[in-house]
């Protein structure tokens, strides 16, 4: 059995964190009698933007690419965590001290990584990527980003700038990821979002594997 890879994705269930406005988080369970067998049903009721899940382009950009557009490639192959010292947002001036480069997947671990926010009521300052952070990402031309919150803008700042740069630039963003047990380093990821035609993002299964 490999024991080696690293779920970073968060459960979903009834009463979770969920963006404010969203609809909530209902997963409901029953059991049906079918020829004498007892067999159970699960149903699941919430946003596309709940828990760990992608963006599309389409999210924040009119006519945009939909989640049809997502390849392979996007999400799946070599990963950087980075680890921001910032408390308060990811900024252009930290992330120059990184290398990244074009074409770079990229995780930010952050302070929101401390608690178990998935638990806990929506907080509306948690760490974000910061407008100038977003444009110096787009101006380096990275294929993807990952955020360990609901979102890569701020509730209170930079929520429709930052989408929009990135989004924009065909950027695809993974959002909601649990990153508590995950050190800064090389990894190799796998992020498989579903499959859901026309939409503007999707719940995703991320695992991350340390890279020797």
């Amino acid at each position: 059995m490999m024991t080696n890879w690293i779920d970073i994705s968060v459960p979903l269930y009834t009463g979770m964190v969920h963006w404010p406005g969203d609809p909530e988080v209902q997963v409901n369970q029953q059991q049906i009698d079918v020829e004498g067998t007892p067999v159970h049903l699960t149903s699941i009721s919430m946003s596309a933007h709940t828990g760990t899940h992608m963006d599309a382009p389409l999210h924040f950009v009119n006519g945009a690419d939909s989640m049809d557009a997502w390849t392979p490639d996007a999400t799946i192959g070599a990963v950087r965590v980075i680890t921001i010292e910032d408390r308060i947002a990811i900024h252009a001036a930290e992330l120059q001290q990184h290398e990244i480069k074009r074409g770079d997947r990229i995780l930010f671990r952050t302070a929101n990584s401390e608690t178990n926010w998935v638990g806990e009521p929506f907080k509306k300052r948690f760490v974000y990527i910061a407008k100038d952070a977003a444009e110096y990402l787009v101006s380096l031309g990275v294929q993807t980003v990952g955020v360990d919150y609901l979102s890569i803008g701020g509730y209170v700042n930079d929520m429709v700038a930052t989408h929009v740069a990135m989004l924009t630039a065909g950027i695809w963003v993974i959002e909601g990821l649990n990153l508590s047990n995950v050190d800064a380093g090389s990894y190799e990821m796998v992020c498989l979002p579903l499959r859901l035609k026309g939409a503007d993002g999707a719940p995703a299964r991320v695992l991350l594997r340390r890279l020797p």
